[in-house]
């Protein structure tokens, strides 16, 4: 069985016990969250889409609050003398998916 969910913008395709990272959360770790927003789930015999999988439900549980690992932003413009350099971490969320629940 899997589904695909929304969360953060961004679109993921899980079954259970999958570990994944998302857009961060504001839950504490070891905390149960349910995700609505499910796309399509499917049991292996039949896919259900759009209106046909409302009231599913997805359960994950947080594993860990962390950050991406680090990007470097350098900019630069050439016979100028002007370099600028930065560093940005992504706030994620690490989910472990225990239950899908359809409608």
């Amino acid at each position: 069985m899997f589904a695909v969910i929304r969360t953060g913008g961004k679109q993921y395709k899980v079954a259970k016990n999958d570990r994944i990272s998302v857009e961060k959360l504001d839950t504490a770790e070891g905390k149960t969250v349910d995700l609505d927003d499910v796309l399509a789930i499917s049991d292996g015999k039949k896919l259900a889409m759009g209106k046909d999988a409302k009231g599913a439900k997805v359960s994950a549980k947080v594993v860990e609050q962390s950050n991406k690992p680090k990007i470097t932003v350098f900019k630069k413009k050439r016979r100028q003398n002007y370099r600028r350099t930065k560093g940005h971490k992504q706030p994620q969320t690490i989910l472990e998916i225990t239950e899908i629940k359809a409608a």
